[in-house]
């Protein structure tokens, strides 16, 4: 096992300027449950290094309250109304902030933007999931973005004339495969199932930076407010969804924050407390019991027969068990109904010994969050073997969470790479994918160690 290792999203390489040619510059916006963000990058082609050129984050929670003309189609899992024209202002208002700081002209400059949510976990239907993904192209379009900046291209002649040499359409199409990964077959079975799709996508970008090979097969979890993520198997040309993650994740953690009065009560989360100075003077032997306290209180299993939510999430386990597809989520309480008791604990562990040791009694409930999925996922004999293993999101990259990770995971996967900004990453890669931008010579789909899998598609599609 290599020493830890993370993306290192760099100013953008003088490269971009000078080869344009070189470079697709995408937006990725993403309302989350705590956090709104608008992310510029611009990928090499050639190589599939990814350049971060601008990160804007706003806290969702600033979301401004729905007027009283308009519909209220949803809500925060911390309970924030949304209304589609409040969403829309928000994208709009990030996302030009973003390309205003990165300097980039959404006409010349701007290749494509794709949206992304992980608001999914407070909605009760299918119907009201549509809505939000309506309002996130409502506020593109109303940031002026052309609508062809947001949907795939059909042939090569729809594309800006400086990115036709690194187009595959000529020879294969997208047929739903991201980077090589199908989802599970039939009925969507797990509401997060495009989450777990961009985070295991964009780990797979964001490895390019690493010596890791995070190819298939691979395990991915995205520890942002709620639980992503996914296991896939190491078929060809395409792998499948074996297994999803879902559930509560940063949320336990903001719970805790909340408990120690520190933060507002209603608004707060743990990345208003976080402190790397702070976190060093902890007592590390404290932490590590008072997490394990924590946890009596985390209900993580393979989602039982019968169950409509888990975590809050909606799901289809029917579906799921059609497919050969494992839920395993994360909660507390039922559907959360014990974050109540998760703030009283965050009292009492500030109460007793003070900020510090709370800060790293959150480093090793994440931790342990992640062991105990894993065991689930390895005890259904769901994890390839020669599995690598995958971090992203604010709850499983800050602190020491990855040192203790990776502590886990070192006997069990071939290897383990942490990246930032997972879902935004993903957003960046399906918009190459869409648009059959694929590097041959350095493949981000396929298997680990393999090479590029454009024979085998092309073959597939009847294209040879």
């Amino acid at each position: 096992m290599d020493s830890l290792r993370a993306q290192k999203a760099g100013p953008a390489s003088p490269g971009v300027v000078k080869k344009p040619d070189t470079f697709y510059v995408t937006a990725s916006v993403e309302l989350g449950n705590t956090t709104t963000k608008s992310i510029v990058t611009a990928t090499n082609l050639n190589t599939s290094e990814c350049y971060l050129l601008n990160k804007t984050v706003r806290m969702t929670r600033d979301i401004r309250p729905p007027k009283a003309n308009e519909e209220v189609f949803g809500k925060t899992v911390w309970g924030i109304e949304l209304s589609k024209e409040a969403v829309a202002e928000m994208i709009r208002d990030t996302l030009l902030e973003s390309l205003k700081k990165a300097n980039v002209d959404k006409e010349e400059d701007l290749d494509f933007v794709v949206r992304s949510t992980g608001v999914t976990a407070g909605f009760a239907t299918a119907e009201e999931a549509g809505k939000l993904v309506i309002a996130l192209a409502d506020g593109c379009l109303d940031a002026g973005i052309p609508p062809r900046k947001m949907s795939p291209a059909m042939s090569v002649s729809q594309l800006p004339e400086r990115l036709r040499k690194h187009t595959l359409l000529e020879n294969v199409m997208f047929d739903g495969a991201v980077v090589s990964v199908v989802p599970p077959k039939g009925k969507e079975s797990v509401a997060n199932e495009m989450e777990g799709e961009l985070v295991t996508a964009g780990i797979k970008l964001g490895s390019k930076w690493t010596e890791v090979d995070y190819r298939n097969p691979c395990v991915s979890l995205d520890f942002g407010s709620t639980l992503a993520g996914r296991i896939v198997n190491d078929e060809e040309p395409y792998a499948s969804t074996v297994g999803n993650f879902l559930g509560l994740a940063g949320v336990i953690s903001d719970s805790l924050a909340r408990g120690s009065g520190q933060v507002d009560k209603n608004g707060g989360a743990a990345l208003d407390l976080y402190s790397e100075k702070l976190i060093k003077k902890a007592n590390t032997k404290k932490a590590k019991a008072n997490a394990d306290e924590v946890h009596k209180l985390i209900d993580i299993r393979k989602v039982p027969e019968g169950s409509t939510r888990f975590g809050t999430v909606p799901i289809d386990v029917e579906a799921s068990k059609e497919a050969g597809n494992v839920l395993i989520g994360c909660d507390v309480g039922t559907n959360g109904d014990g974050i109540p008791d998760l703030i009283e604990l965050g009292k009492q562990l500030y109460d007793a010994d003070g900020l510090p040791v709370l800060l790293s009694t959150m480093d090793y409930v994440s931790a342990k969050i992640v062991s105990r999925c894993l065991d689930v996922a390895f005890a259904e004999n769901a994890i390839a073997e020669g599995s690598v293993l995958g971090i992203t999101g604010r709850a499983g990259v800050t602190g020491r969470k990855p040192e203790l990770i990776l502590e886990y995971a070192q006997d069990k996967f071939k290897d383990t790479v942490f990246v930032e900004d997972g879902l935004a990453l993903g957003s960046a890669i399906m918009a190459r994918c869409m648009n059959s931008m694929g590097t041959v010579k350095n493949p981000i789909g396929g298997r680990q160690g393999e090479r590029c899998i454009l024979k085998q598609r092309m073959k597939m599609q009847g294209k040879i």
